[in-house]
Formats: structure tokens, C-alpha cells, sequence
């Protein structure tokens, strides 16, 4: 037990030195912002709380192998309530936040937990055909999947292929496919580019069904506009409620916290 408690204390620690690192080296980034900001609201921080213990915990039973014991219907059952419940401001400033570096897209892309969350078992994602066709036979997927279509879908002759009004209800549609079967995130670290975690190499006489659904994430210029347009100005919530030390030249963690490296901590010792 001695041995758990000294691991977990570790564990503890290193968490604190990453969140102290991440925030006193990023200047300008606006995804640590975006993260100070829900750290400073309680309800946001609640949820993401709970998304973080149940996405990243080492304990939970049933996880598929190499997950770490990631449970994944936990782990997106957190997620669909961190956006069902949480401040649209303060996370679709989480989920879309702008990066001009490397650094900083990696960890927009490690933001929601892309190992449980996002990409599966195999070393290789599976063929877009088999999340959507899950997605099609779910009561919770499909409404939502075809919110999204219908909200995201691009017009022709528009200013970036999406009307000004409806790029907050495109991203509202595409917030509420995370934490569903066909869960989009971040491609990698170098861009912007989004799609669920499969591709079409093995789909057979269903290519072209395939290519079709990988497009409404990869090209698709609505969906593009509205993320852009989100970024070309930063949220006054966001300002309102930086952390009020790195003005100061100091960097310190808020209390709030540690209700998350509290929690995985105990993931630790179980």
C-alpha cells in the first residue's frame, strides 16, 4: 500500500509541475486560456472533472486492451455532458481554440482525451463505415449526426461556404458528435484538420459512401468557416477570467484545480 501511496504522490506531483509548465510557457496561447477560463467557473470545472477521471483513469475495469483501462462508454458518456451541460463559451473555446504552433495544437488535440475518447485499439483506425453504421443504428448518434449535416452543410455562393448566423449552430452540431460513436478530434499537431478516427482504404464497393462521410469533417467549408470565425476574435469571457498571477510574472495552479489531479491521482491507488 506504501508503495500505491508513493506512486500516487508521484503521479500527483508530476501532474502539478505539467499544469505549471503548460502555463507559464505558452504566451499567447489561447487554449491554456480557454482551459484557466473553465478552470475559473465551477460548473465548468465540475464537468470537466469528471470527463478527465473517467477518460484517463488507470483502475476502471473493461477498458479494450492498451487503453490504460479507459472505459469508453464512461469516457464519452462525461464528454456529451461536459457540452450538454457546460457554458457553450467556455467549451467550444476548449474544443476550438486558434494555435499558431505545434505545441499548442497537440494540446488542443490531447484536450479531450484522444486515447479513449477518439481512436481505438488497433494500431490502424477501422473503415468510416463501421462508425457509421453504428452511428445510424444509435438513438443518440443519428439525430445528432444529421444536426450536423444539416447545420454544417456548406451553400453555395456564401462567404466561405457557410452563412454568418449559422456558423454558431455548426458548431454546436459538431460539440454534440463528441462523445458519440463517430467522435471527431484534431488530425494531428501541424493543422486544423478534423475527422473521426477511420479512413476509407477498406471499404470495398461502399468507397464512395465512405469518402462522402470523411468529407463532412475534412472538406468541408462551412465547417471550416465556422471554426475560423470563432477564432478571429477572442471571447471577453475568456479575458475576464485569466488567471489573475501570470500578469504578474508568476504562474500558480488555481485551487480548483485539484478536484482533476486529485482524481487521478486516486485512479492511481485503486
Amino acid at each position: 500500500m506504501a508503495c500505491c501511496l508513493e506512486s500516487a504522490l508521484l503521479f500527483l506531483l508530476l501532474l502539478l509541475l505539467l499544469l505549471l509548465e503548460s502555463a507559464c510557457s505558452t504566451d499567447g496561447n489561447r487554449c491554456v486560456d480557454a482551459a484557466e477560463a473553465c478552470t475559473a467557473d465551477e460548473q465548468c470545472q465540475q464537468l470537466r472533472s469528471e470527463y478527465v477521471a473517467r477518460c484517463l483513469g488507470r483502475a476502471a475495469p473493461g477498458g479494450w486492451p492498451g487503453s490504460g483501462g479507459c472505459v469508453r462508454s464512461r469516457c464519452r458518456r462525461a464528454l456529451r455532458r461536459f457540452f450538454a451541460r457546460g457554458p457553450p463559451a467556455l467549451t467550444h473555446a476548449l474544443l476550438f481554440c486558434g494555435c499558431e504552433g505545434p505545441a499548442c495544437a497537440e494540446r488542443r488535440r490531447q484536450t479531450f482525451a484522444p486515447a479513449c475518447a477518439f481512436s481505438g485499439p488497433g494500431p490502424a483506425p477501422p473503415s468510416c463505415l463501421k462508425p457509421l453504421d453504428r452511428c445510424e443504428r444509435s438513438r443518440l448518434c443519428r439525430p445528432r449526426l444529421l444536426a450536423f449535416q444539416a447545420s454544417c452543410a456548406p451553400v453555395p455562393g456564401s462567404r466561405d461556404g457557410c452563412p454568418e448566423e449559422r456558423g454558431p449552430r455548426c458548431l454546436r452540431a459538431y460539440a454534440g458528435l463528441v462523445g458519440t460513436v463517430v467522435t471527431p478530434n484534431y488530425l494531428d499537431n501541424v493543422s486544423a484538420r478534423v475527422a473521426p478516427w477511420c479512413g476509407c482504404e477498406a471499404s470495398g464497393n461502399r468507397r464512395e459512401e465512405c469518402e462522402a462521410f470523411r468529407k463532412l469533417f475534412t472538406r468541408n467549408p462551412c465547417l471550416d468557416g465556422a471554426i475560423q470565425a470563432f477564432n478571429s476574435f477572442q471571447p471577453s469571457i475568456l479575458q475576464d477570467q485569466r488567471n489573475p498571477y501570470q500578469n504578474a510574472g508568476c504562474c500558480f495552479p488555481k485551487v480548483s484545480s485539484i478536484p482533476i489531479l486529485t482524481a487521478l491521482a486516486l485512479q492511481a491507488l485503486l
